[in-house]
């Protein structure tokens, strides 16, 4: 009896010591979080419709390893949560609710950080939202005007509001940057819906633009 409960003991603890490496490696691995500490920009990004990636694997994620490696100084990144579904008139709301609780808290947590916002076809639609351009979809919220100078980027990708004429409110059109692929259906009515996953090629572009206003 005194062995099978020292053997458990032992089983214990090395399940325990294994969970503990499994979280730590999880942690290292992960990609770097603004919640972490303050930083001197914090990338804001609302994915596409159902995108995979922590910020997206077709604009999110490449452009933050950019600009970590491009820009000469410290760069945050947070997901925006939202459902990202086509189908929920209320997805762009609870997206636009999100970004703009977070960047309040951060902007009330770290009084210099300053914010890019980007956004990818649906989630371009997210920033919209959020900045002011839409309104009556359910749950928009707003930035309040004391956040605005705050936001010193905007990057879109794949812009369906690009395609019927709407763009950024004028407080923010000098520091937007509004990328469409060529053929691309959703911001530019082309013919190639392959077209609206080609945005790799416009991340130096969007970095550059980045640069010039941080």
């Amino acid at each position: 009896m005194g062995d099978r409960k020292v053997g458990r003991f032992k089983n214990w603890r090395m399940a325990s010591a294994f969970a503990v490496l499994l979280i730590a490696a999880s942690v290292m691995l992960a990609p770097h979080s603004a919640a972490q500490s303050c930083a001197a920009v914090d990338l804001v990004v609302a994915k596409g419709t159902q995108e995979p990636g922590y910020l997206g694997t077709i604009v999110g994620d490449p452009l933050y390893a950019a600009m970590r490696e491009a820009l000469p100084m410290s760069v945050g990144a947070y997901p925006v949560h939202y459902a990202a579904n086509l189908t929920d008139l209320s997805s762009v709301g609870a997206g636009s609710a999100d970004l703009v609780a977070h960047v309040a808290a951060r902007a009330a947590a770290c009084p210099d950080e300053e914010f890019i916002l980007a956004g990818y076809s649906l989630g371009a639609g997210v920033v919209h939202a959020a900045l002011g351009t839409v309104a009556g979809l359910p749950g928009v919220v707003r930035l309040p005007d004391e956040l605005v100078d705050r936001v010193v980027v905007v990057l879109l990708f794949g812009d369906p509001l690009r395609l019927i004429g709407w763009p950024v409110p004028d407080r923010y059109l000098n520091r937007t940057a509004d990328f469409c692929a060529a053929g691309d259906p959703v911001c530019g009515g082309g013919a190639d819906p392959n077209a609206h996953t080609y945005y790799a090629d416009f991340i130096g572009a969007a970095v550059g633009f980045s640069a010039a206003h941080v």
